[in-house]
């Protein structure tokens, strides 16, 4: 093995071990860096996967308004399915986003526990820089994410209504009736992807510190 490929192994295996959901008891250094691995590339998926469904349920509504809308019943059904999944996902972010509050400064603490015994002095001190920074850019992810829950819960709140409200009035004149609210709505989606941009500026962050940007 060539040097640049030794030094791009050992500081792999080193970064990887920054990031890690404690879902168990990982049992080596290379156990926890897979299960880091793995863990922040499902919340990228996730994260990204959620900026997929608003647009989807923004644009469903917003075909219900059409003035040259030809099924009405068709494009609720859509809407009703877009809602779905995104209450779904929205639910499966918010809860890695706090899965990963939780666990960020046990697996710190446990690495600083850890740094203390290296012989070697250069490496100890390399441990404890790259934790620090690490830990730092870790912590970007749930701080980022505080926004998102009130937004998501306000937003998915009025599509419900919304649906609720046409599931009930299925008619030209009742989708004209709650159409401001509706538009409203969709406007209202601004806000809601405004909350997740941080999160995925933290999350890109972390790839490229561990991966130079390449996933």
């Amino acid at each position: 093995m060539n040097y640049g490929k030794q030094s791009l192994f050992f500081f792999t295996l080193l970064l990887l071990g920054a990031v890690v959901f404690l879902g168990g008891c990982a049992k080596t250094g290379m156990d926890r860096s897979v299960k880091a691995s793995n863990s922040i590339q499902e919340v990228d998926q996730e994260i990204r996967k959620m900026g997929v469904n608003i647009d989807a349920t923004a644009t469903s509504l917003d075909s219900l308004f059409l003035a040259s809308q030809p099924d009405l019943k068709k494009s609720f059904d859509t809407y009703s399915k877009d809602v779905t999944e995104f209450e779904k996902q929205g639910e499966k972010v918010i809860k890695r986003v706090e899965e990963m509050r939780k666990s960020s400064t046990a697996y710190f603490s446990e690495w600083e526990k850890q740094g203390d015994n290296y012989t070697n002095p250069q490496i100890r001190q390399l441990s404890e820089d790259r934790r620090i920074k690490l830990a730092a850019i870790y912590a970007r992810v749930p701080e980022a994410g505080v926004g998102i829950q009130d937004a998501y819960t306000i937003y998915l709140t009025d599509l419900k209504e919304i649906q609720r409200y046409l599931s009930n009035d299925l008619t030209v004149g009742g989708v004209n009736a709650i159409s401001p609210i509706a538009k409203r709505t969709v406007q209202d989606l601004d806000v809601l992807k405004a909350s997740i941009r941080p999160v995925v500026y933290a999350l890109d962050e972390i790839n490229v510190e561990l991966y130079g940007g390449q996933k």
